[in-house]
């Protein structure tokens, strides 16, 4: 099945996570203007009215960035709906999506047939994230254009499965628009993700390190400073299995080496916003981290993907091998 428009002959197989809090319009608009698709949240936009300016302010600095670089024009933006029944936001958030056309949606923990069927009114594609094969076919069945294959080590909240085994469940009866995520924050990661049958690198741990990027010095000073050994896998702070930085957990108090398990009734949304205010400075982050080694501007960290991509591209013609 060739991709729908809105995702071919983008400059770089990425899509930019949608990272909670952390995103908004500055970073989704460096990383749309570097080549790679940009995401957020609709849900960072505090309060809602605050969605509807940063929708504006995205789609006029891009056409702006598209009538000043004809040859080098921005790649698509995505915004992350959270379909959960506790978001209490759902219908007003979508309704300023319309009005902008949002290229991409993101859905999330949940699958709604009314919902791809309101993005698929006005022109758009959705992508759905599955963290196992039954949840992949699931949202298919309800009307998902594509998937996201949310692979062990990835940051937020990160299924187990080994990415070689998720991805080649989803291939066998899939077709359709397939992205990767898990622990990839290199060029070479890239190319691997599409050498195992996915099209698109999903990237969200490396870009919380970057410039534009709206966390805490601390948090990307972390990342840098941090590996896969400094991350762990927990569910305590919103009911939902998710890797943390265990530096950040210390700061809380807390042993991360012995933590209980959650209750997914304390994970909400919508006005409740997400996980408690308790735990708002538990930092979610994936085990790619440790190619991080600086915070950078954007641009910066997706020249770097590029050129790491192109060798990986010429490493596999040197060993006698091609990727499609």
């Amino acid at each position: 099945m060739p991709l729908p428009p809105t995702l071919q002959d983008l400059p770089l197989p990425i899509i930019g996570a949608p990272l909670f809090i952390i995103s908004h319009p500055a970073l989704v608009i460096a990383q749309c203007t570097s080549g790679v698709v940009g995401s957020m949240p609709a849900l960072n936009a505090r309060p809602a009215s605050q969605l509807d300016e940063w929708l504006h302010e995205i789609t006029e600095a891009l056409a702006a960035w598209d009538r000043a670089h004809p040859e080098r024009k921005s790649a698509p933006y995505a915004i992350n709906q959270i379909v959960h029944k506790s978001n209490d936001r759902l219908e007003q958030d979508m309704a300023v999506c319309a009005k902008y056309r949002v290229p991409i949606v993101i859905t999330s923990l949940g699958a709604r047939p009314d919902v791809n069927q309101a993005v698929h009114g006005w022109g758009g594609v959705v992508l759905h994230d599955v963290i196992d094969n039954t949840f992949a076919r699931k949202a298919v069945d309800k009307g998902a254009d594509g998937l996201i294959a949310v692979a062990a080590g990835a940051g937020g909240h990160a299924g187990v499965k080994s990415p070689f085994a998720l991805v080649q469940e989803i291939r066998e009866w899939f077709d359709g628009p397939l992205a990767l995520s898990g622990s990839i924050a290199t060029g070479a990661g890239v190319l691997a993700a599409q050498a195992m049958g996915a099209d698109f690198a999903y990237i969200g741990s490396a870009f919380i390190a970057t410039a534009e990027a709206r966390a805490s010095e601390a948090y990307k000073q972390c990342i840098v400073d941090s590996t896969s050994d400094d991350i762990v896998y927990s569910s305590l702070f919103t009911g939902v299995h998710g890797n943390y930085l265990k530096p950040s957990i210390r700061n809380a108090g807390l042993d991360p080496d012995h933590l209980p398990e959650g209750d997914v009734a304390t994970m909400q949304f919508g006005s409740a916003g997400g996980p408690k205010k308790a735990w708002k400075d538990i930092w979610g982050c994936g085990q790619g981290i440790g190619a991080v080694k600086a915070v950078a501007p954007t641009a910066d960290f997706v020249a770097r993907l590029r050129r790491e991509y192109a060798e990986a591209h010429r490493r596999i013609v040197r060993l006698g091998g091609s990727v499609a």
